[in-house]
C-alpha cells in the first residue's frame, strides 16, 4: 500500500500529572505503547510517539480504499514533579517538531481528570497548551475527560456533569467549541 493509500492521524496528548494521557494514549492505540500506572510522582518524563498498526479499508475515497494510522504522542505532565515548566515545554516542542513538524499536528487533547475540578488557579495546563501551540490552539483542541467511572459512580452522566461544572471549565470549553469527549480507560484497555 502507497503513502497516498494511507491517511494519518497526529494527535498530542498533554495535561497534568496523573490525569490519564498515557492510559488514553494506550487505549486510542489499543496497545500499551505507554507506561501506565499510579504512582506518587509523575510517570512520565519525556515525550514518547506510539502508532497504530495500519487498519486497511477503514475508509472509501472516490472509489479507493485508504488504511489508517493513528500516531499518539504522550507528553510529561505539567506540573511535574521534577521537571521545570520550561523543561515540559522544551521537551514537547523538540517532539513536536521531530515528529509531526509545524504542520502535521491534527489534534491536541487536553486531558483532564473528572473527580478533580478546573479551577483558574489550577489552569496551568491550558495556559501551557496556549504557550506551546499559538493563538490558533482553540482551532485544533478538545478536552478528553478522564476517569469517566467515577463520574457515573457519582450519578452524573456528562450533560449532568457539565451542568454543574466551574465557569473555568465551561468557558475552556466555550473557547474550544465545546469539543470534548468522556473516557474511562479502564472499560477501554482489554487486559
Amino acid at each position: 500500500m502507497s503513502d497516498t493509500d494511507k491517511m494519518t492521524i497526529n494527535l498530542l496528548l498533554v495535561g497534568r500529572t496523573q490525569s490519564g494521557k498515557s492510559a488514553s494514549g494506550n487505549s486510542l492505540l489499543g496497545s500499551f505503547d505507554f507506561d501506565s500506572h499510579l504512582s506518587p510522582s509523575s510517570v512520565t518524563t519525556c515525550c514518547s510517539l506510539g502508532c497504530s498498526c495500519c487498519i486497511s479499508g477503514f475508509t472509501r475515497r472516490n472509489g479507493h480504499e485508504l488504511a489508517l494510522r493513528v500516531h499518539v504522542m504522550d507528553t510529561p505532565g505539567y506540573p511535574h514533579s521534577s521537571l521545570s515548566k520550561e523543561e515540559v515545554q522544551q521537551a514537547v516542542r523538540a517532539a513536536l517538531a521531530q515528529h509531526f513538524g509545524d504542520k502535521d499536528l491534527h489534534l491536541a487533547l487536553l486531558v483532564l481528570r473528572v473527580d478533580l475540578p478546573l479551577c483558574e488557579e489550577e489552569s496551568h495546563t491550558s495556559q501551557l497548551v496556549q504557550e506551546l501551540l499559538g493563538p490558533t490552539w482553540k482551532n485544533f483542541t478538545a478536552i478528553l475527560f478522564t476517569h469517566a467511572d467515577k463520574a457515573e459512580e457519582a450519578g452524573l452522566n456528562g450533560d449532568k456533569y457539565l451542568h454543574i461544572a466551574s465557569d473555568t471549565l465551561l468557558n475552556l470549553l466555550s473557547s474550544i467549541q465545546q469539543r470534548y469527549i468522556f473516557v474511562d480507560n479502564q472499560v477501554l484497555l482489554v487486559k
